[in-house]
């Protein structure tokens, strides 16, 4: 007790020090550490972080690659105008406003130092271990009211609405800070195996199979360690990882992707299926991309889903003038439903949304059906300028966050989503603005 009572002291201690140093460290960190919670929370301490950059406000200094995030705020402001649904792109807009406040906050505030950002970073991932906990803890508690075994795996760990796919990413990034550390503490060695495990209980197969990837660069081709590994501890590095993947729950959601018409798959559907209706079928990627026509007995697992969704994608840009300026942000709906009803998919009861309510699931493909070819050209620039300078700076955490944030744009509609909106223009902003350099004396 005495021990965490003097390690608290001194992280405060340490906290309200940068924060002399640097008046917006404190607002920024919140800023980020909150970003699982309630949204309303998470848009307080924007507030805070925006007050307290412009109270110290003093200069403005044009940063280009912070200007692009900015960019596809403006174009998704400006596809108000030739939207076909107006009223959805005016509500969307708002959520995205962080693409725009952001980058201006850090053209116009202090720095953070190399120091600063690493500490950033450290208190971050401490937050996610306690997030990590927390969500543990409540799993137990249900576990042991319900005996569902469920409660420890994808959605149900973490719910739906803060999704298991993001959180994947927020875990891995803290992951990788305590992992490249070359001295570790016991205890945090012990974080680091905690948030492994969590990555693997959140079951995202797409976000797992990076994660390993990663995991292996990074102690191949970064660790001092790395070359003296002989091959018996790289086969006893597989047989672990083989282990993981080819358990229960984790090796049903890989499989459920090249499964049809089996009970296993049914539970790995995009949309939750009452199992005691009759007739199911649950649709393979094949038949998601070849089939004529559906029916409302037919399912998705994710994959599958994926390619669907992809498939109406490139239908629409054959028959319909998408190049250009897309359909508007948020406004592509339309266009689905229209598929949805052509193709006869499941369109939802009362009780359960329908297909057509998803957006594309892929942010490539987002970006280029409602903001054109000049937004997918925009996010091409910034995910080229985060892997660039991700190489260049030869920091293994945020070349783990711009290869995560190239594999999840590939299943994800990310920036369509408030918390993905936060959490990728913080990172991209903290990552890649660049400080002022000390003028040299004469």
């Amino acid at each position: 007790m005495e021990n965490t009572s003097v390690f608290l002291s001194n992280v405060w201690h340490d906290l309200k020090q940068e924060n002399k140093e640097h008046f917006s460290f404190i607002p920024f960190l919140l800023l980020l550490c909150t970003i699982s919670m309630p949204l309303g929370i998470n848009n307080v301490f924007l507030g805070i972080f925006l007050f307290s950059v412009l109270f110290k406000f003093k200069t403005f200094k044009f940063q280009y690659s912070l200007l692009v995030v900015s960019a596809l705020f403006l174009l998704m402001a400006i596809s108000y105008f030739w939207s076909i649904d107006a009223k959805a792109t005016l509500k969307a807009i708002p959520k995205e406003i962080g693409l725009l406040l952001i980058p201006m906050c850090f053209m116009i505030m202090k720095p953070f130092t190399k120091e600063q950002r690493q500490k950033i970073i450290k208190y971050y991932s401490y937050a996610i271990v306690l997030y990590v906990v927390f969500y543990l803890i409540k799993a137990i508690v249900r576990f042991l009211m319900t005996g569902d075994t469920n409660v420890f795996f994808y959605h149900e760990l973490v719910t739906k609405e803060v999704n298991a796919i993001h959180v994947s990413v927020y875990v891995s990034i803290a992951f990788f800070y305590f992992f490249i550390k070359e001295i570790k503490s016991k205890l945090e060695t012990s974080f680091a195996l905690l948030l492994f495990v969590f990555v693997f209980l959140l079951s995202s197969k797409n976000i797992i199979i990076v994660f390993i990837l990663l995991v292996l660069i990074e102690f191949f081709f970064f660790s001092k360690s790395g070359h003296k590994m002989r091959l018996r501890n790289l086969i006893v590095l597989g047989l672990i990882v083989s282990s993981f993947l080819f358990i229960g729950k984790i090796k049903d959601r890989f499989k459920a992707e090249f499964q049809s018409n089996t009970e296993k798959s049914i539970s790995h559907t995009v949309l939750d299926i009452d199992k005691s209706l009759e007739g199911i079928n649950v649709l393979s990627i094949k038949e998601a991309w070849t089939n004529e026509k559906f029916s409302p007995n037919d399912f998705f697992p994710g994959t599958a889903f994926r390619v669907y969704q992809a498939r109406m994608f490139l239908e629409l840009f054959q028959e319909e003038s998408v190049f250009w300026k897309g359909y508007g942000l948020n406004a592509s709906y339309k266009k689905l439903e229209e598929k949805a009803i052509q193709y006869d998919v499941f369109r939802g009861n009362e009780s359960q949304e329908g297909y057509q309510t998803k957006n594309f699931h892929n942010q490539y493909i987002q970006n280029f059906a409602e903001l054109g070819v000049f937004g997918f050209l925009i996010l091409i620039i910034l995910i080229a300028l985060n892997l660039k300078n991700a190489t260049k700076n030869k920091d293994f955490v945020q070349i783990a966050f711009a290869i995560l944030m190239i594999s999840l744009f590939l299943t994800e509609s990310f920036l369509w989503r408030q918390r993905g909106v936060m959490f990728f223009t913080l990172f991209f902003c903290l990552f890649n603005s660049k400080e002022y350099l000390p003028l040299k004396k004469m």
